[in-house]
């Protein structure tokens, strides 16, 4: 299956709340690894030294510090389009988690209505 098919296959399984998932990246032909690094460096992929796995990724719903899902889609998708095969394991999936803004001197009510909207 192809990376970016199987990315998409993940982060369609989950909750409709999830805020943040980690999954590690595999190629199967370490000679490209540099080939496949320079294009993970769009989504900040982390790589790991003295492991199985080759990166680590993480993913951020709607907020965060960490790469949108359309962009980790588009970049596995360049590594499909130039013939880099790997898998991809999730590691790490949170939901339920809403936004921290500065609501000082805003009423309860609009407080509770911004984290439902979040959570939605």
């Amino acid at each position: 299956m192809a990376l970016a098919e199987d990315f998409q296959r993940i982060v369609d399984s989950l909750p409709p709340d999830w805020t943040d998932l980690s999954f590690d990246l595999r190629i199967f032909d370490e000679d490209r690894y540099v080939e496949a690094a320079t294009i993970l460096i769009q989504v900040n992929a982390q790589p790991y030294s003295r492991h199985d796995w080759h990166w680590r990724v993480n993913v951020a719903h709607e907020f965060g510090h960490a790469a949108a899902p359309e962009t980790v889609r588009g970049t596995l998708q360049l590594l499909d389009d130039v013939g880099i095969e790997g898998e991809l394991a999730a590691r790490d999936a949170r939901s339920g988690r809403v936004e921290i803004t500065q609501m000082w001197g805003r009423p309860e009510s609009v407080r509770r209505e911004f984290a439902q909207r979040r959570r939605q």
